[in-house]
């Protein structure tokens, strides 16, 4: 199967959700919620993502993660990474409990794509979602982006394997996972130019994540990354007001007085969907 098959096949059933003027969606990828060890990526930005997630949920956004939420290749207990993360769980089910929580799954929660899967009961983690313009003036197509990539799609059990047993310790010392899409440069822009072709393609507005390298799209090239949460200093992800994207990032600051606090930035955009 080509990846461009893998593509069309997670948005053959996507579900729908509906783009208006109102809508107010955030979209954030690459958690990586660990549990809690020197392995635990997202760690160092949990107060970060808690912080942003607070800001979200005041303002009535519908937060959609789109895949690899939480490190199911390193760790096998789910509530092990719930227990060590509860605040941030919480957080997410107060979303959940007003109907504003999707997820995806992408190759590092592959896991929880299975109906069995532990976590928040009755949610389904889908492989894609696509917000549906009203007005018919152009939709926006999410997925997670790991399609596009050979090894962490048709052979993600292997690519497991290798984190796990493999490129796991030698994280530890600094060593990059060279079959990582996201720490690998080469991957990572073969993987980017994939999906920019099938959104150019497909003639639609992809988002994803999966590289961790966070970019907003164009009429010349209709392909956007959400990044990650797990950057050295930050986290990005892409809002969605009405029928405009854009792209920001939390980070952490210090005032004048020394006084920590948390900023929200404006990278790019917006970028309208009705007029790319």
């Amino acid at each position: 199967m080509t990846y461009t098959s893998r593509l069309n096949k997670a948005f053959r059933f996507a579900p729908r959700l509906p783009l208006s003027d109102e809508s107010r969606y955030i979209l954030m990828s690459d958690c990586h919620r660990g549990n809690g060890t020197s392995n635990d990526n997202f760690l160092k930005n949990r107060n970060l993502y808690y912080a942003a997630l607070e800001y979200y949920y005041r303002k009535g956004y519908t937060y959609i993660e789109l895949g690899d939420g939480d490190e199911l290749w390193e760790n096998r207990d789910m509530n092990q990474i719930i227990s060590i993360h509860s605040e941030v769980f919480e957080l997410l089910f107060q979303f959940y409990g007003q109907g504003r929580l999707y997820f995806l799954y992408g190759n590092h929660d592959m896991a929880n794509s299975r109906p069995a899967a532990i976590g928040f009961p009755s949610i389904e983690h889908y492989p894609a979602l696509i917000l549906e313009d009203v007005s018919g003036c152009g939709d926006l197509y999410l997925t997670h982006g790991h399609q596009a990539d050979f090894l962490n799609s048709n052979l993600w059990r292997l690519a497991r394997f290798l984190v796990r047993y493999v490129w796991k310790p030698f994280e530890r010392f600094g060593l990059l996972d060279p079959t990582s899409a996201a720490k690998n440069n080469q991957r990572k822009t073969k993987t980017e130019r994939k999906l920019s072709l099938w959104a150019e393609e497909a003639g639609h507005l992809l988002v994803s994540g999966h590289t961790h390298r966070p970019r907003l799209g164009s009429a010349d090239s209709p392909y956007c990354n959400t990044g990650s949460c797990v950057h050295p200093y930050g986290i990005t992800g892409i809002e969605v007001n009405g029928r405009c994207l854009t792209l920001v990032k939390w980070c952490q600051k210090v005032r004048e007085d020394m006084v920590l606090y948390v900023s929200r930035e404006e990278l790019a955009g917006p970028v309208c969907v009705d007029k790319r």
